[in-house]
């Protein structure tokens, strides 16, 4: 059994306190090596990482903890700390999560999005970060009316110099724009935005720059609820909220690097 898993275990035996009675119970199920991780680790760190991010941000910036591959045992220590929040890269994943979970937390799905899942998460989900491409405007449209909810969204700007990263250019944008109104169950709030993996933080910033830009001109003509601007990760943050992010996506920052085996 790997690490997580034996995390996990450890989460489902706490619910049931009984177990503390006899420690040679808890050994038959996790290893010595599992339970040094969570309690002398897992416990201080991923609330006290929450806490620094967040003393480093102003108010008005969103912080999402991003926790996609991370065991519902890592969440419950982000929530125990305080934070609502949380934003995962697979559908069915953040729905089986969903059902686990505290229900005061929001979900923000923040991976490319199939169309042919957006039915799982319909029911629940917050805010869809990457729709980036109208057939997905269309189908969330679609799962929204069957399921009698808005569901807010932002667009997904392609202004990376790298093809791995999707998203409207600012010509397709503008075009959508002139139509959201097709979409009445839909409530577009503003624009997300990877910036190009890369040490040149002169490029960063001016990726950012333009998709703020690009944000500005676009409010003004929408107004409403269009006053989210989701751009900047762990390695980025700081130099987004200082181009004029208000939300962004951090995960290994709070619960350490991904285990994607």
């Amino acid at each position: 059994m790997n690490l997580g898993r034996q995390i996990s275990e450890i989460y489902r035996i706490m619910k049931h306190s009984f177990l503390f009675s006899s420690p040679s119970k808890i050994r038959a199920y996790i290893s010595l090596e599992a339970l040094d991780l969570y309690f002398k680790n897992s416990c201080m760190s991923i609330s006290e990482n929450i806490q620094k991010i967040k003393s480093e941000i102003p108010e008005s910036v969103t912080l999402v903890a991003v926790s996609k591959t991370k065991p519902t045992s890592d969440i419950i220590l982000a929530y125990d700390g305080g934070q609502r929040i949380f934003g995962e890269n697979k559908i069915q994943e953040m729905a089986s999560k969903y059902e686990e979970l505290p229900k005061d937390i929001q979900w923000h799905m923040i991976g490319n999005v199939q169309t042919n899942k957006i039915k799982y998460m319909a029911p629940f989900v917050n805010l869809v970060h990457g729709v980036d491409r109208e057939k997905v405007l269309k189908e969330l449209n679609k799962q929204a009316v069957k399921n009698e909810r808005k569901i807010d969204c932002l667009l997904q700007v392609h202004i990376a110099k790298e093809d791995t990263k999707f998203g409207f250019s600012q010509d397709e944008l503008i075009d959508l724009s002139e139509h959201l109104d097709d979409y009445a169950n839909v409530n577009v709030i503003g624009l997300m935005g990877m910036a190009t993996n890369t040490g040149n933080k002169n490029q960063i910033k001016l990726e950012f720059e333009g998709l703020r830009s690009l944000f500005q001109n676009l409010k003004e003509k929408l107004g409403g609820d269009f006053n989210t601007l989701s751009m900047g990760m762990s390695g980025d943050y700081n130099l987004a909220i200082e181009k004029g992010s208000n939300m962004i996506r951090v995960g290994s920052s709070i619960f350490g690097a991904r285990n994607y085996v």
